[in-house]
């Protein structure tokens, strides 16, 4: 007979709900609880509250609430305190019960606030040693790449820096202050005189023959292991990540407690700071050198290049292709590099001029004043190694940032530069918690196979598995029955 459905009926009283049973056991918020230890948050922000005045959700509970929002991709935290009353899985992840007052979404502004870029980055780092714990971070070699941010601000938001009092602003202290801080950072022509009102921390960046717009930049560290990211650092767009390698080799050590014994990145940290920097920590620098992508190109072309020219470290000069010598004539301080010239008279009547030099003068060399370490290290990104690290950075760090888009990550959700810290600190851990829970169910599943194997097997050897044990040892084979279990 069919069944036809009754009209709905309020109920006054539920006692046989639960949100223990209505979530199911393999759910991944379950799998995160199981992993995660939240209440760390406790010690972590105690001294940033008082003793008297209103009692305050608990932080655990907001540090859960921040992680759905980047876990789930929720699109403010307006509508996630709207969909918390209606997600039975969430309201059991914060530990809620159906009748429990949700709080404002202002509660998680003012956390964020309260807490600073600090709690976060505990939160990241203790995930970190966990994956590092469980076995799924080898520490020894690391990826390292950068990605743009769009900051959340718009294009028209950008001033004249050289005019700003005109702007009238209520940002305007922050935006001299911004100002500031931009002597040491390399800024482009356009970040040295213009900046946002919205977004004072974000730099005008152009990206790929794109339209330059206002940036952030993520640089990230991964493992190769199991793609844990074990440091990542927030910047202006326009900063070079060339710069940050020293700082992100450090963060890696501290975060993983482990010796690093080889880096690969990109051309962009092929510098030579970087390689004599590797060479000093014993790092196998697999990058290839700024210097070797960028030659033939520009007025280099067609130009003969440096190898060209012999070396002679008993002479200290150069002998180029016709023969002439090319002898040190000063040194650069800023750069660290001897400069070597050969007389104006023997290059104006060169036969090989036209492919030697366009200068007036003739042609000049430059020579490292450690220049025997990084032809140590440039010999080190020809190996077979190095050409396949560099094959694999290729897809593995991209991988990575493909992986944060569900997240969001491609758009700063807050403003100002700790804000978006806190952004790419909340994107890192729920990617390595992912990581984190699947590895461990996998090991889990393994375990109970085995733990199951072995059960069968005790089943039916009952009590005579040491008698079996003691046949073994003595080179007698086991029967037929028992070799197929």
């Amino acid at each position: 007979m069919m069944g036809r459905q009754s009209p709905p009926q309020s109920r006054l009283f539920y006692t046989t709900v639960s949100l223990e049973k209505r979530v199911r056991k393999d759910h991944p918020l379950r799998k995160i609880a199981g992993v995660v230890d939240f209440d760390f948050i406790y010690q972590e922000v105690e001294d940033r509250y008082g003793i008297n005045g209103n009692v305050s959700v608990a932080p655990p509970v907001m540090l859960k609430m921040m992680l759905l929002l980047i876990l789930y991709n929720v699109r403010s935290e307006r509508e996630l305190m709207l969909t918390i009353p209606e997600r039975l899985d969430w309201l059991w992840f914060l530990g809620y019960d159906l009748d429990d007052e949700v709080p404002n979404h202002s509660v998680l502004s003012k956390a964020r606030c309260r807490w600073g870029v600090a709690a976060f980055r505990s939160f990241f780092e203790r995930i970190v040693w966990q994956c590092v714990e469980a076995g799924l971070v080898d520490g020894t070699k690391l990826f390292v790449d950068a990605s743009l941010i769009d900051a959340d601000a718009s294009n028209n938001s950008v001033v004249d820096t050289h005019d700003l009092k005109r702007y009238v602003h209520k940002s305007y202290q922050q935006l001299e202050g911004r100002l500031d801080d931009l002597e040491g950072e390399k800024e482009t022509p356009v970040n040295s005189r213009h900046i946002s009102t919205t977004d004072p921390d974000a730099s005008v960046t152009r990206h790929s023959g794109g339209k330059p717009r206002l940036r952030y930049k993520t640089h990230r560290a991964v493992d190769p292991q199991c793609e844990v990211i074990t440091a990542t650092q927030i910047t202006p767009g326009s900063r070079d990540e060339g710069d940050l390698l020293a700082e992100m080799v450090e963060i890696h050590e501290r975060n993983t407690r482990r010796k690093l014994k080889t880096a690969v990145a990109d051309s962009r940290y092929g510098k030579i700071d970087n390689f004599l920097l590797c060479h000093d920590r014993g790092i196998k620098a697999h990058m290839p050198s700024l210097g070797e992508t960028q030659r033939g190109s520009g007025r280099q072309q067609g130009i003969l290049p440096k190898e060209a020219f012999c070396y002679d470290p008993t002479t200290d000069t150069f002998t180029c292709p016709a023969g002439q010598l090319l002898k040190k004539r000063m040194y650069h301080k800023r750069r660290k590099t001897y400069e070597y010239k050969a007389s104006s008279e023997a290059c104006a009547c060169c036969n090989l001029r036209q492919q030697c030099t366009r200068a007036k003068d003739g042609r000049s060399l430059k020579r490292h004043e450690r220049q025997v370490e990084l032809d140590t290290m440039l010999h080190v990104v020809k190996t077979t190694e190095a050409k396949r690290d560099l094959k694999t950075r290729q897809h593995l760090s991209e991988r990575s940032f493909a992986w944060s888009t569900r997240y969001g990550y491609k758009r700063a959700r807050w403003r100002r530069l700790w804000r978006v810290e806190i952004q790419d600190f909340l994107i890192a851990a729920v990617q390595n918690i992912t990581i984190l829970i699947n590895r461990t169910t996998d090991k889990l599943s393994k375990s109970n196979a085995q733990v199951g194997q072995q059960g069968t097997f005790q089943k039916i050897t009952g009590g005579a598995l040491s008698s079996f044990r003691y046949l073994f040892m003595l080179g007698e084979k086991l029967p037929m029955a028992f070799e197929t279990v």
